[in-house]
């Protein structure tokens, strides 16, 4: 078997196995995903199945609760399951797991709502056969007739019991016992059995339908994996048999492969020569081998030869680099590539030679100070030639220069002479104008003296007159205080003046009752004589006490008098002082601004002493320039002469017809 015919196989086994794993691979997913649904089918049956049994016990025991305890949330609660059961009103999330037993009080919803659906309708959907749909469509007609009698057993516990055409119109009182009995009587047992046993026999049948249909599905899945698990042992069986049919194929391409390598290695000069490859076979390789081999063998010699040719090159451009010209490359070889490069290296080496000469004589004329000749650039290309017309540019700029210098030289002594004939006039005004500097800064300096001892005057002006204001703000204060005490005399007066009129009103009832006193001792004869002698002591003492109080009273009143001119004067006084502050006030703004002239003068003056001090200084300065000018002028002279000197001594183009600048 070829090598070709062995891949192309391995590739056809490798797909067409690959294709029919997945095709299996997908078959038994799928049966997996048909059971998983039965499985889930199942179970929402039996879900559907519980969820009408337990809606039957759910209105056994809210009907039997409110047959015993006439609460009304018990019965609306009983009709709620009816209406969710029917579908008329939304069915609770999760509504088969637990849901009425956590209701406590009606309204409460322990889970939110959902759909409204009925529960034929999911049963319908659920997909059951028509025997299992029989056996529900049963219970629930069953579960129907027990709703009838639990209506007849809540409404006799609400007093309504049925007439003769089976409304409930008749009202009694009501009777809790007869309800709790019917809820709990034969009859009704009966009835709930004939609810649970269509239920029983509905997952019966459920249960072996589903049973057989899961069965089906494994047994045709088992089946495919059986399918899948030969056709997998099929083809490794085929794959080893490939393996050891062309097991002498692989290291015949491993040994191509690392010979093919070697080879290239030793074309990028990392290894040594390794032969050719070692393979003896009649199929693709082998050819394949042959052919390489050939190619080996002519490359090998190729190399051989175009090393040595290389090294000589290497050799050559050496000297080049190093600047000898005259080396050639010797050696040939078959690549015609690399021996027109030899070729075309010896003829650029000569032309370089010859170049190099040329170029190397003028520059020796260059040295020599002779200008006149230039570089043939006619046969010369690129860098040579642009080598050649920088020489050229040399030899223009060089005599270009000479011109300018023998120009510039004959220009430079002209006005060399004229610049020290001006350097000495400077040098003299320059002295001249230091001397009158020096005697404007000694007058300026006097007068800056002056202005900062008239600004310092001011200064101390402007202190004496805050001073002053200090001193009125307190005069005027303790006259403000004086005008306050002559008010508190004033009323302390007051008050003497009231107890001046008291102590007089005192003195005129004691006379009066001295005079009654004597009237009375008068009377009373000899015995009142004592008494008399005492009332006449006692009016003395009051008549002094009137005339002290009257020299008190108009003692008090001349006070007062006095207090009301102090008052007086006081206050004119203070109107002085607010006077006198007014104008001092205005005097302190007249001397800040006349403080404030004399530091702007003292601070100008200062600034125009500063400049005339700086004046002076660039002054001197440049009359110690102007002697050091004179100098360089000297110098100047003496070098243009050489200038020109110097540029006479060299040969160049038009040296005899320089001028001067003018």
């Amino acid at each position: 078997m070829s090598f070709k015919l062995f891949l192309r196989s391995l590739m056809f086994s490798g797909a067409f196995t690959i294709l029919v794993i997945l095709f299996l691979v997908n078959l038994i997913n799928k049966q997996a995903e048909e059971v998983k649904f039965i499985q889930d089918r199942k179970v929402q049956s039996l879900l559907l199945a519980y969820e009408m049994r337990q809606s039957s016990d759910d209105l056994t025991r809210l009907a039997r609760t409110f047959s015993a305890t006439s609460d009304t949330k018990y019965e609306k609660m009983y009709w709620d399951i009816i209406y969710i059961r029917n579908g008329k009103k939304a069915r609770p999330e999760n509504y088969n797991r637990i849901y009425w037993d956590l209701v406590l009080e009606y309204g409460q919803k322990p889970k939110p709502d959902g759909q409204t659906i009925s529960l034929n309708q999911m049963m319908k959907n659920a997909g059951f056969t028509k025997k299992e749909f029989e056996l529900l469509d049963e219970a629930q007609k069953n579960s129907n007739n027990l709703i009838k009698l639990e209506t007849i057993a809540m409404n006799a516990a609400k007093g309504l019991f049925e007439d003769s055409n089976g409304k409930f119109n008749i009202k009694k009182n009501p009777d809790n016992a007869f309800a709790v009995k019917l809820t709990h009587s034969n009859q009704y047992h009966i009835e709930k059995a004939k609810i649970v046993k269509p239920i029983d026999k509905f997952m019966a049948v459920l249960d072996e339908r589903t049973s057989k249909e899961v069965q089906d599905a494994l047994n045709e899945n088992s089946i495919y994996l059986y399918t899948l698990i030969g056709f997998t042992i099929f083809a490794f069986i085929f794959f080893i048999v490939l393996f050891f049919i062309n097991r002498q194929k692989i290291p015949n391409m491993y040994i191509f492969k690392d010979s093919l390598i070697d080879f290239f290695r030793y074309l990028n000069n990392e290894i040594e020569y390794s032969g050719t490859i070692d393979i003896n076979t009649n199929d693709e390789i082998g050819e394949m081998t042959k052919v390489v081999n050939e190619n080996i063998i002519k490359t090998k010699n190729l190399i051989e030869e175009d090393k040595i040719v290389i090294n000589d090159t290497i050799a050559v451009l050496a000297e080049l680099s190093k600047g000898d010209l005259s080396k050639k490359v010797k050696s040939t070889t078959s690549n015609l590539i690399l021996s027109e490069l030899t070729q075309f290296l010896n003829t650029m080496s000569s032309n370089l030679e010859a170049n190099i000469g040329a170029i190397l004589r003028i520059l020796n004329e260059y040295s020599n100070y002779n200008y006149t000749n230039r570089v043939d650039t006619s046969v010369i290309k690129e860098h040579i030639l642009k080598l050649a017309n920088g020489i050229n540019s040399l030899g223009d700029s060089s005599t270009q220069m000479l011109i300018e210098n023998k120009s510039n030289g004959l220009t430079l002594n002209n006005s060399s002479d004229v610049l020290l004939e001006n350097v000495n006039i400077l040098n003299a005004n320059s002295h001249e104008s230091a001397a009158a500097l020096e005697e404007i800064a000694a007058e300026l300096e006097q007068i800056t003296g002056n202005i900062t001892d008239n600004t310092t005057n001011v200064v101390m002006m402007a202190e004496y007159a805050n001073d002053l204001n200090s001193s009125l703000n307190k005069g005027e204060l303790l006259a403000e205080q004086t005008t306050t005490a002559m008010n508190e005399i004033d009323e302390q007066v007051s008050s003497i003046n009231d107890a001046i009129s008291v102590i007089d009103q005192i003195s005129f009832q004691t006379n009066i009752l001295s005079l009654n006193a004597a009237v009375e001792a008068a009377t009373a004869g000899e015995a009142g004589k004592g008494f008399a002698v005492v009332a006449q002591e006692v009016r003395n003492l009051a008549s002094r006490s009137a005339e002290a109080a009257n020299e008190i009273k108009s003692l008090v009143e001349n006070a007062t008098t006095k207090a009301n001119g102090g008052k007086k004067i006081a206050a004119e006084m203070i109107q002085g002082y607010t006077g006198l502050k007014e104008n001092i006030s205005k005097t302190m703004i007249i001397i800040k601004d006349i403080e404030s002239s004399s530091k702007e003068q003292q601070s100008g003056i200062e600034q125009i002493n500063d400049a005339v001090t700086s004046l002076d200084k660039q002054t001197q300065e440049n009359a110690v320039i102007s002697s050091k000018t004179k100098d360089v002028a000297n110098q100047t002279n003496s070098i243009a002469k050489l200038i020109v000197t110097s540029a006479d001594e060299k040969e160049f183009r038009g040296k005899d017809k320089v001028q001067a600048k003018e």
